[in-house]
């Protein structure tokens, strides 16, 4: 599927009310801002090997059409562009160019991949242009003093594995260990996390190293050479499409280390419900958002807000599906960046305030878990908690952890 340009119609929820700002003397805008509208270009796989994240697309459309019918961010409508690059680098490189130089953005949000967005990097910042909220956790987001125009959102992947590394020399100090990993820079930043964080133990404690290619049908075979290693526990660095494919696989040959799963493939309804319940019981993760499934936030505010907004405005979305409650919250940042923006729409500006928050609470986040940048920090979310799979529902355990890798 292939979404092109619209303008989008939305409103804020209770926890964004979108009170105007004072007025400016005067109003000051760049390419792609207006007295009434302000253009934000994305590029999603909505087609392609990881096209299970298109839904992330999804619900921010759904999104701005809400934050449009409640008037748009200080009396402007998002004219939200999103496009389908089918997680293609080239691709990626064609759509930003066009969202740039022919749709006139003011900005980029959210665009998805480490792979993707690496072939875009070098030249939006060379055009200056803001490349906010990347919708990937590579440590390379955040580095303001060599790409001032980029910034991540989620926690670094390297922070991630750190933890996981952690986890498993307190746990698991003798286990023999396997890792499958995504050939490129997304599953590269993962692993060397991981290795950091086990130090001088990595190489004696990784037996056996998978990579596998988006290109790849399956990661069948990787799996089998992984259990012939003997591992006893398993660290799955894999998108959607091959974490599903791995957790079945593993199944089926009767192989049951300690599986520990990369957060980015930890959805129920995107993951762990294809591969079966069964085979997906007693995997470990991290998060930093509420499951929407989880009973413990049913009377929460955050998340009864959440429902009445899919209910409205994403009536077919999945409600099991993580990646819509990911979608929502970030976009929430977008309209709390904006909204601080006021009367000058400029590009400057607007890294200027994503630079500049403060405590950021989202009703979606984990309790305890807050945004924070600065003009030398680009990291914006740093907190994780961990939590194991019950067969039906991710049960949290333990704190809320600071990852060790940020400004």
């Amino acid at each position: 599927m292939t979404l092109t340009r619209r303008s989008i119609l939305a409103a804020a929820p209770s926890a964004l009310a979108l009170a105007a700002l004072p007025a400016h003397a005067q109003k000051k805008y760049d390419t792609g801002a207006s007295d009434s509208e302000i253009k934000i270009g994305h590029t999603n796989p909505y087609s392609g090997p990881a096209s299970s994240y298109g839904v992330i697309g999804k619900t921010e459309t759904a999104f701005f059409t809400m934050i449009n019918e409640k008037g748009g961010i200080n009396g402007r409508k998002i004219n939200f562009i999103s496009y389908d690059d089918g997680y293609s680098p080239p691709k990626t490189v064609e759509q930003v160019r066009k969202l740039v130089e022919s749709d006139g953005v003011l900005l980029l949000f959210n665009t998805l991949g480490t792979p993707t967005n690496t072939a875009i990097h070098k030249y939006i910042n060379q055009k200056k242009v803001p490349h906010i909220f990347i919708a990937s956790g590579a440590t390379k987001w955040g580095d303001p003093k060599n790409f001032p125009w980029s910034i991540g959102w989620q926690p670094n992947y390297q922070s991630e594995s750190q933890i996981y590394a952690t986890y498993i020399k307190d746990k698991h100090p003798n286990a023999k260990i396997a890792v499958l990993y995504q050939n490129d820079d997304y599953g590269k930043d993962y692993l060397k996390g991981f290795k950091d964080g086990l130090g001088d133990k990595a190489g004696s404690m990784i037996v056996s190293e998978a990579p596998y290619e988006t290109t790849d049908p399956t990661v069948d075979s990787q799996v089998v050479s992984l259990k012939s290693s003997g591992a006893d526990l398993f660290f799955n660095i894999t998108i959607p499409k091959f974490a599903a494919q791995a957790i079945k696989k593993a199944a089926e040959i009767g192989w049951k280390p300690v599986h520990i799963l990369n957060s980015v493939s930890n959805s129920i309804g995107g993951v762990l419900q294809p591969a079966g319940f069964e085979a997906s019981k007693d995997i470990l993760s991290t998060f930093y958002l509420k499951d929407p499934i989880d009973p413990t936030w049913k009377d929460d505010s955050g998340y009864k807000e959440w429902v009445a907004f899919m209910d409205k405005y994403y009536p077919d979305g999945d409600k099991t599906n993580v990646f819509t409650v990911f979608a929502y919250t970030v976009a929430q940042a977008l309209v709390d960046t904006l909204k601080r923006c006021g009367d000058t729409l400029t590009r400057e500006n607007v890294m200027k305030q994503v630079a500049s928050i403060k405590d950021l609470e989202l009703p979606m986040l984990l309790p305890g878990i807050k945004a924070n940048t600065s003009a030398t920090d680009f990291f914006p979310l740093k907190q994780l908690q961990m939590g194991r799979f019950d067969g039906k529902a991710w049960e949290l355990f333990g704190p809320v952890i600071t990852g060790a890798v940020h400004a």
